[in-house]
């Protein structure tokens, strides 16, 4: 395994149909769905592919889920005998298989519904009835949790999904059953019972954490509520909307009418159903997909929307195309996409946000990427000079892709099947094998146009030489060569017995070898035609065969599941292929790589030179046979083609996962072909287009101009609230701070009042002690005299008066003590309730701040809000402005219909003119008869007489018609003179709009000058709050320092020093009342100061507004003088056409009149002498012949001139009533 090549799949082009859950969305522009034997991400505007391999022995996925947090894939695939489910992990660049759950007491049977439970820990799946079983399973543990066995009443489609809301709520739907099921300890318990009649439900959607909407096949939506039928409504089978049926082609009308003849047969089926925030779609009909949206009426959801698939322009029969059944519907996480996907490989998307700009009802998707196959590929080349491949299908089409950019170039369908493909070197030309013939087409710019046909039925193989200048076609077992330059038949080789199935050319087109059915490998010389060495096994039948550079060594594989490797006429090396069959195999230019193709899809690499062990790498890759497979000129890339309908692009590396290299890397050309018609019709398109491009730029400018002034006015009313607001919340701010202060000094007097009562207290406490202590010593003084006196009386009671009065100070100095203690209880108290005070002060200040902070925060928001709706407003104008772009479009093609049409009138005008020219020469003619016979002429003088009068009558009206044009022109230049001074007054508004701009300029700077003087006094402002804080400062420290002396309150000494010393330290006699003096004289300044702006500011406003209503005056008065005049102008062209008009029918009537002059006037030339006699064979016939041709001719004449008498008429009617009105 060690030594094999390693190949990555970068791009897949395909689309797995009926997968349950096939699409989804894992970011907003991720994609995920079914294809091939795995599952693609692809992201819609960077184009990456990521491709997802299933399991081993993988034939397809048959159902997938994924997580609600977008970071697993549940997958249920058929592998081998026994089907796999299988969870993927998404969060890394390249999925992972996590787990892959399995129990041995269920049977065995494929899951055809999957779903994870809104926490992500359980999944549930659902197996195909009619013997259905419903699993849950812990799938992080790999354990089933439970299972549940689902009668049905027949086969169809059957879904599981959970509730939303809720992990243990489970809905099943299916042919005769609607149930819902609660998980709790293990077990799935039944929460409804079913009523009524049972119906095939196709599918259901959670709308809510109650609410299941569920779609049968008789086309009935039904909304079920907690379990219980809430709400019916059938659909109707839909047909295609008008628009998309008359872009049909008349040959397409039979097919289609048969269509409509079955459809009428038809039911309406729910194939699908999604839910979004809003509502629900689904699909009751081939083709579309209708939006439901919640309602308050009776109704609980009302139809809003009908999304149509559109019609494959690159189809025989568009109708069909846009009639696909259409299987999953996804919504994107923000719900501004859906996406869908076909049961003929097809995926499309709709931008929902297109339904709020456009309120039409009919609405059209488009293709996810472009459109893909639908049926097994059959062929698959590609060429040197650009980089892309050819594919063709059993769909009948034709693609052409471009693997670097991951796209398709072009793409085209035809009437019979494809078998086989082959790219020119220069990739300008290709060679496609039809069923009937086989065909060389020139790859145009954006189409595909046959350039010569070969009478080669059902040709299954066809290649280009390397150099391109011969091609080789395989007809039954005859190789045939052509030169592709002059398509001569050079050579034929023959010697095949069976048919031939594949043909390679050598390098140097010397050489091709070929091998067939009957198991023959021949290698022809081109030169002579003949066959230079053979190989034959008739026991395998050989499918696919490929050379080597040097031409020396043949790689074949066959039906005996080996690949062979020939070289000298004889089989090398085999190597078995281990129960696969080996469809298909390729060889890289430099001979060191072999990739081999299965039947069971998969890719094998291996290296050169073979070995018998088990030596190759297989990757996963089809769900079919791998019918195709190449490998680009500079061994970068390998390309497969399977009956799956998928593409696969790989990346070669080598062992260490690095990239081949090539011998050298080539410049890819970038030349198309286009023929000449479409480059004409090109330019022509470019040049109305650049004229509508210009219309639309002036129109544009007007309104954007428009927009701008409108947008000004807005911006300025809204400077001016925000101006009249910031003022109002100054004013604000300043009553805040007064109060601010008021408080203070409120705080300030109850504090010194405190202090007040504090001092008081303590001198009672002074005095009243110091009165008994004075008491007490004066007791004491009485008692040493009585002691003094009484001695000896009182020796024996010494000791004890002694101890009595030691008691006595003690339990006076524990009283006092004890008053002491209270009393400081009492200042620590105060002390904290001053503490307090001042912290909710604090508080107080800084919630007066915060709420003036959310204030102006709220403001903020609020205008920004209001901007964000402004800037809303403009995005819907500017849908709007698409709409009326595409009216004006829509008008464009009607104005360009009208000149088709005039146009046609001028082609049947100049018709008409051939006819009179032919007529004149007719006349000359006749009058070369009239010269013969001037005897019959002369007897017809008196009815030529009659002609002259007639003449001079036209004459004089000619002379009054030119009368006429002259007083019309006279009214033309006197209209442009009119125009010219209108133009000059235009002038002279657009001036004095410049003056007003101007004036505007001048009143914002000195706007711009009182903001700066308001921005100079909020730094005054800011000043004088610095000293206000240093103020609180000094307050501070002056009160730690009162703190302080308060300690020495019983030593009266220290207390007077203290006081002393805070009296030295702030107080200033002099400083004081001059900072007051100050103070006051600043206070005044600032007062006036203040007052004059504000005075200012008041009579600025009163100019700017006066000069705003004055400019919007004036603008509004230009405005309407510009409509006036624009309508006055339109009104003179539309006079000047007329005119014009009646100008060139004037001029015609008198060319007319000319012309017939010029007939009467070489009548009376008949007066000269006669020529000679004519032989006549009955002179009296021929004379009564004359007669009836001149009485035709007068008749015509006379009815020519009442023609033109209408038509003077009818056109001066039409200009007085343009006038009138």
């Amino acid at each position: 395994m060690a030594a094999a090549a390693a190949v990555l799949p970068v791009a897949v082009f395909g689309c797995r149909p009926r997968v349950a859950g096939g699409v989804c969305f894992l970011e907003e522009k991720v994609v995920l769905h079914a294809a091939g034997a795995g599952c693609l991400r692809l992201h819609l505007e960077h184009k990456w592919h990521n491709f997802i391999p299933g399991t081993e022995k993988s034939r397809g996925v048959q159902a997938l889920a994924v997580s609600p947090d977008r970071r697993f894939l549940a997958l249920s695939e058929a592998a081998g005998e026994r089907p796999v489910l299988a969870v993927y992990e998404l969060s890394a660049e390249r999925a992972r298989r996590r787990k892959v759950l399995a129990a041995e007491e269920l049977p065995a049977r494929q899951a055809v519904s999957l779903a994870f439970s809104p926490d992500s820990r359980l999944l549930a799946a659902a197996t195909a009835p009619p013997e259905g079983r419903l699993t849950c399973w812990l799938w992080e543990k790999q354990q089933l949790a439970t299972a549940v066995r689902v009668q049905a009443a027949g086969d169809g489609p059957c879904q599981v999904s959970f509730n939303p809301q809720d992990s243990t709520q489970v809905c099943i739907t299916g042919n005769g059953f609607f149930k819902l099921f609660k998980y709790s300890e293990g077990y799935l318990k039944q929460m409804n019972l079913q009523r009524g009649e049972p119906e095939n439900y196709l599918c259901h959607a959670w709308l809510s954490e109650e609410e299941v909407i569920c779609g049968t096949d008789t086309g009935k939506l039904s909304l079920f509520e907690t379990g219980e039928l809430h709400w019916e409504k059938s659909l109707e089978y839909r047909k295609p909307p008008r628009k998309q049926e008359d872009t049909t082609n008349e040959y397409e009308s039979g097919v289609a009418f048969e269509d409509t003849g079955l459809q009428q047969h038809s039911l309406p089926q729910i194939s699908a159903v999604a839910a979004y925030s809003k509502g629900f779609a689904c699909s009751p009909s081939p083709g579309v997909v209708l939006l439901f949206e919640k309602t308050c009426e009776k109704e609980a959801y009302e139809e809003r929307q009908e999304v149509w698939l559109p019609q494959d322009l690159f189809s025989t029969e568009p109708k069909k195309s846009s009639r696909q059944d259409i299987t999953c519907i996804c919504f994107s996480p923000s719900e501004e996409m859906m996406v869908i996907s076909t049961n003929k490989n097809q995926l499309y998307m709709f931008t929902m946000f297109s339904t709020k700009l456009i309120r039409e009802k009919i609405s059209y998707f488009a293709y996810m990427n472009f459109p893909l196959h639908s049926n097994s590929i059959t062929g698959l080349d590609m060429c040197i000079w650009k980089p892309i491949l050819a594919t063709c299908s059993l769909d009948r089409s034709v693609r052409i892709w471009n693997y670097k950019k991951n796209t398709l170039e072009l793409c085209k369908e035809y009437q019979e099947e494809a078998y086989t493909v082959s790219l020119h070197p220069t990739g300008l030309f290709c060679l496609v094998g039809f069923s009937d013939k086989l065909r060389f087409i020139s790859l145009l710019y954006e189409d595909m146009r046959v350039f010569k046909e070969f009478a080669v039925k059902k040709c299954r193989e066809c290649s280009f030489s390397n150099g391109g200048h011969l091609f080789a076609i395989v007809n039954g077992n005859v190789i045939q060569i052509y030169s592709s330059i002059t398509f001569e038949n050079v050579t034929n080789l023959k010697g095949h017995t069976g048919k031939v199935h594949a043909i390679k050319w050598s390098s140097d087109d010397t050489k091709l070898v070929s091998c067939d059915t009957h198991g023959a490998v021949y290698e022809w010389n081109l030169l002579t035609g003949k066959k230079e060495s053979e190989c034959v096994l008739k026991t395998c039948i050989y499918s696919s065969i490929s050379l080597t550079y040097d031409a020396k060594i043949i790689f074949a594989v066959g039906s005996d599941q080996t690949l062979k490797e020939i070289s000298e006429s004889s089989i090398q090396h085999e190597v078995p292929a281990r129960d696969v069959v080996y469809t298909t195999v390729a060889v890289s230019r430099s001979g060191r790589l072999i990739f081999v193709g299965t039947s069971l899809g998969t890719i094998r690499a291996m290296k050169y030179p073979l070995t018998l062990k088990k030596d190759f790498s297989e990757y996963q890759a089809h769900a079919g046979a791998v019918t195709k497979m190449t490998v680009t000129s500079d061994d970068q890339f390998l390309l497969t083609a399977s009956e799956d309908g998928c593409v696969f692009i790989w990346k070669v590396h080598d062992k260490e996962g690095g990239e081949v290299k090539g011998e050298q890397e080539l410049d890819y050309a970038e030349e198309v072909l286009i023929m000449r018609s479409d480059i004409d019709e090109k330019t022509q398109a470019i040049l109305d287009l650049q004229n509508c491009v210009r219309d639309l730029q002036t129109e544009s400018e007007y309104e954007l101009r428009l927009k701008d002034i409108y947008c000004e006015g807005k911006i300025k009313a809204l400077e001016e609230n925000f101006t009249q607001e910031i003022d109002s919340l100054k004013t604000k701010h300043q009553i805040l701070q007064e109060e601010k202060e008021k408080q203070k000094l409120q705080h300030e007097v109850q504090l010194s009042e405190l202090m007040d009562k504090q001092a008081k207290e303590v001198q009672q406490l002074e005095s009243d002690s110091n009165q008994k202590l004075s008491l007490e010593n004066e007791k004491y003084q009485e008692l040493q005299v009585k002691s003094q006196k009484m001695e000896e009386e009182y020796e024996k009671q010494l000791h004890n008066l002694e101890e009595s009065k030691t008691k006595a100070l003690a339990e006076l100095k524990e009283h006092y003590e004890k008053k002491l203690k209270h009393k400081s209880v009492l200042l620590e108290e105060t002390k904290e309730n001053m503490r307090k005070q001042i912290e909710a002060h604090e508080e107080m200040e800084k919630q007066i701040y915060e709420d003036g902070d959310k204030e102006i925060l709220e403001l903020k928001d609020k205008y920004e809000k209001q901007l964000l709706e402004e800037k809303e407003s403009n995005i819907q104008l500017k849908g709007e402005i698409g709409v009326m772009n595409k009216r004006l479009n829509s008008l464009q093609k009607e104005l360009k219909d009208r000149n088709r049409d005039i146009e046609e009138m001028r082609l049947e005008q100049q018709k008409l003119q051939d006819i009179i020219k032919s007529l004149e020469k007719d006349i000359l003619a006749l009058k070369t008869d009239v010269k013969e016979r001037t005897e019959t002429i002369l007897e017809k003088e008196k009815y030529v007489y009659d002609l002259k009068m007639k003449n001079q009558e036209l004459q004089n009206f000619k002379f009054v018609l030119s009368y006429k044009i002259e007083e019309s022109k006279k009214q033309i230049e006197s209209r442009e003179n009119d125009i010219e001074t209108m133009k000059k007054q235009i002038s002279e508004m657009e001036e004095e709009l410049e003056q007003f701009r101007k004036q505007s300029v001048e009143l914002k700077l000195n706007i711009t000058q009182l903001q700066q003087k308001q921005k100079a006094t909020a730094g005054e402002v800011h000043r004088e709050m610095e000293k206000r804080q240093n103020m609180e400062t000094l307050i501070k420290r002056f009160k730690a320092d009162l703190h302080n002396c308060v300690r020495f309150i019983n030593d009266s000494k220290k207390m007077k020093d203290g006081i002393r010393e805070l009296y030295t330290k702030y107080v200033h006699q002099p400083d004081v009342v001059e900072a007051q003096a100050e103070d006051a004289d600043l206070q005044q300044q600032y007062k006036k100061q203040q007052e004059y702006n504000e005075r200012n500011l008041a009579v600025l406003r009163k100019k700017v507004m006066k000069d705003k209503e004055m400019q919007h005056t004036a603008y509004m008065r230009i405005m309407q003088e510009n409509v006036s005049l624009i309508k006055e102008i339109n009104d003179l062209r539309q006079e000047l056409r007329v005119a014009n008009g009646q100008v060139h029918n004037l001029e015609s009537a008198l060319r007319l009149n000319k012309s017939k002059k010029a007939i009467q006037d070489t009548a009376p030339s008949a007066e000269l002498p006669s020529s000679p006699a004519v032989l006549r064979l009955n002179p009296e016939m021929e004379s009564e012949k004359i007669i009836e041709m001149q009485q035709l001719e007068i008749q015509y004449l006379r009815d020519q001139i009442q023609e033109m008498r209408k038509a003077l008429n009818s056109p001066c009617s039409v200009s007085f009533s343009q006038k009138s009105s």
